[in-house]
């Protein structure tokens, strides 16, 4: 029932159990300092032990069965020392009876090893501690009041060799105002030094006592002890460094993000950068187009490359659901566009929808991912803002992704701009087309996903030691093993839900989207297009949109449905005809900025033709004869008559005196194969084309 060493509680006392006998056990009082080994009866502590009044308790000294002091320190020597001096009493099994042990004793102090008081002492400490060599250390750990506030009259640590003076004695005064200033200085995310610090301290020192000597003002060690001393090392982490800064880059990680991911395809982790690299463009290689973003869609589990984009559109929405579509769709179409004509499917199996979409905020954030969402079922989740480290996987790749041209590729950004003599711009050095960039990202993907050997991966514990860590043998891993695989949907339906989408407006004229009107079967039976006042055309639909190509939309025409209609360019605007939106949105801003200035002048000429006309009005007036010898009854009667004579008058200028011309009669032509059809030249109809498929 009772084990030797152990520690029992008994009236809030803790006794270690030295040695059982047959019906009794051997214990002593841990905490007495002049402690002697009791006997007691096996069968009342048994007793006390069901009555709950002696308990088990957790050793205190447990510790030093880890303690190694250093080979030839003092505590390795008296440890030894001390532990030869009893080794003969405490290997007796006869050591608890007085007498035996006053005989070691005795024959000890006579032979002038020890004193008594050093063998009792040795003795307490071996039978208290745990009855081992390393319960007789001595605890230096416990010298000194280490972290202690020390007292003292004069100035503590060695004297000065070098520096006049003595130094000041830091009492309560010194120590507010080391406070205050570590408090002003110190403790602010804005990296200020130490030195910088006491200065400022010495400063205020010497406003306070003017006539101190600069040899007695408390040196800069002194206040960086104080410092050292009163703040916890975190928490002068937390307050030199920004909330920001400090929660993605200096705070401890207590976790690994593969954990939160159950299998392949239950998480997928999406961020952009923009490549620190100058391109040129692929029509014309002299002109430089500056610096594409990247978009990256990685697995979580099994750090799978899933899709990317590059391009020259700012991170956004639009660019992020085309990074997405290459994702969740087969990429072995979209690898033959770059030249990779060799790639399978087995090469790359992402192909379908993720359980999670961890992104930024921005991107992913609002209505336009709601039918991602209730669609399909995805759960988005986005990132707090400047927490990068939330995509830590993602965030890395973007290095390791770069890495790969960087050292050989010209136009590579450099740390700065300020050319050194006989140096060059980098911008100028742009010499990698766009598709060829796109060519070295496509080809950096597919060997990290292949062959990329995963050495700091966290493996699962049912992994198999020969499982190579590479992306594509973690995928296929986990697809056999573990849940979470990618769940399949409709291409074409996957893609128009992943469009981003705008309001769209009915009319006679079509379905406007960014002020292009377009037209489809649908909607020329759903009559919205007859010009009537009794029509009636539904208010709040949207419509979602490729921004590469202007050609179509997608009209979703009904609410809460997902039924959509392909509609196509109106021939009102066929100027937009194989063009994208960006160039439908720049043409049409032009235009507007045309329309403006145009409608700046137009008014400037309004209000001269007004100026004009008023004056003539004025003139007019001016010159209107007297009238009151006439009645306007006689006025009146008068119009026939005039306007006759008006007439004549009118009929009196020529209204066009045509040229003399010489009577030259133009040269025949004759032809060489007989008479020539003559061609007509008259005007064309276009009747049919006009009400083609209208009633007549």
């Amino acid at each position: 029932m009772f084990r030797v060493n152990e520690v029992l509680k008994y009236e809030s006392k803790l006794f270690r159990v030295l040695q059982i006998l047959s019906e009794q056990i051997v214990w002593i009082d841990m905490a007495a300092p002049k402690a002697f080994p009791v006997v007691m009866l096996t069968k009342e502590l048994r007793i006390a032990l069901e009555d709950g009044v002696l308990l088990r308790a957790e050793d205190p000294f447990a510790q030093l069965a880890f303690e190694t002091p250093e080979p030839g320190s003092s505590a390795q020597k008296k440890r030894d020392k001390n532990y030869t001096l009893i080794l003969d009493i405490v290997t007796d099994p006869r050591s608890y009876l007085p007498k035996v042990r006053a005989e070691y004793i005795n024959e000890i102090v006579s032979d002038g090893r020890a004193t008594k008081r050093s063998i009792y002492i040795a003795l307490r400490r071996y039978w208290q501690r745990g009855q081992t060599p390393n319960a007789l250390l001595p605890d230096y750990k416990n010298s000194g009041g280490k972290g202690k506030k020390k007292k003292a009259s004069g100035k503590l640590g060695r004297p000065r060799k070098y520096t006049s003076g003595v130094g000041a004695v830091i009492d309560e005064q010194v120590e507010q105002l080391f406070r205050r200033t570590i408090d002003k200085y110190l403790l602010k995310d804005k990296k200020i030094s130490i030195a910088y610090a006491h200065r400022r301290f010495k400063t205020l020192y010497k406003n306070i006592f003017p006539e101190i000597l600069d040899s007695e003002v408390p040196t800069k060690r002194q206040m960086q002890y104080f410092y050292q001393r009163e703040y916890s090392q975190i928490e002068r982490l937390k307050k030199r460094t920004s909330s920001i800064e400090y929660n993605k880059d200096t705070r401890q990680l207590i976790g690994t993000a593969t954990s939160n991911a159950l299998g392949p395809g239950s998480r997928f982790e999406i961020d952009a950068t923009i490549a620190d690299i100058y391109l040129v463009s692929d029509s014309d290689r002299v002109n430089i187009v500056g610096r594409p973003v990247i978009y990256m869609v990685i697995d979580v589990f099994s750090r799978m490359v899933a899709g990317f984009y590059v391009g020259f559109e700012s991170p956004s929405y639009v660019t992020a659901m085309q990074a997405l579509a290459t994702a969740m769709t087969d990429k072995v179409e979209w690898c033959k566009q770059f030249g990779f004509e060799d790639v399978t499917y087995e090469d790359w199996p992402v192909v379908g929808l993720p359980s999670v979409i961890l992104a930024d905020r921005g991107e992913l954030l609002g209505h336009q991912i709601e039918s991602l969402v209730s669609n399909f079922g995805v759960r988005i989740e986005n990132a707090p803002p400047y927490r990068g480290d939330a995509k830590g996987i993602v965030e890395r790749y973007f290095g390791t992704i770069q890495a790969e041209f960087k050292p050989f590729a010209p136009g590579v950004v450099e740390k700065t701009l300020i050319k050194k003599r006989g140096g060059k711009d980098y911008r100028a050095e742009a010499e990698m087309s766009v598709f060829e960039f796109k060519q070295i990202i496509m080809s950096t993907v597919l060997l990290h996903n292949k062959y990329h050997v995963l050495e700091k991966y966290d493996r699962e514990v049912d992994m198999p030691a020969d499982l190579a860590m590479t992306p594509l043998s973690l995928w296929n891993w986990g697809i056999q093993n573990r849940t979470g695989r990618l769940r399949t949907a409709s291409e074409d339906a996957l893609r128009i839900s992943l469009l981003p989408r705008v309001k769209a407006t009915a009319s006679e004229l079509g379905v406007s989207v960014f002020g292009v009107y377009y037209t489809s079967s649908e909607l020329m039976k759903s009559g919205w297009m007859h010009r009537s006042k009794d029509v009636h055309r539904p208010v709040g639909m949207s419509a979602a949109y490729d921004p590469a190509s202007a050609d179509n939309v997608y009209l979703f025409p009904f609410k809460g449905k997902s039924d959509y209609w392909v509609c196509s360019l109106t021939d009102c605007f066929r100027e937009f005809q194989g063009s994208s939106f960006w160039d439908v949105w720049q043409v049409k801003d032009a235009q507007k900025r045309t329309i403006a200035k145009s409608k700046q002048e137009e008014a400037e000429q309004k209000r001269l033709h007004e100026e004009f006309v008023s004056g003539l009005i004025k003139s007019a007036k001016k010159k209107s004869p007297d009238t009151r010898h006439m009645s306007n009854a006689e006025r009146i009667r008068g119009i026939k008559g005039n306007k006759v004579q008006e007439k004549e008058t009118e009929r009196n200028v020529p209204f066009y005196k045509p040229e003399k011309k010489r009577n030259d009669e133009p040269a025949k032509v004759l032809s060489l194969n007989g008479d020539i059809q003559e061609e007509d030249y008259s005007y064309p109809e276009y009747i049919d084309e006009l009400f083609n498929g209208e009633d007549s």
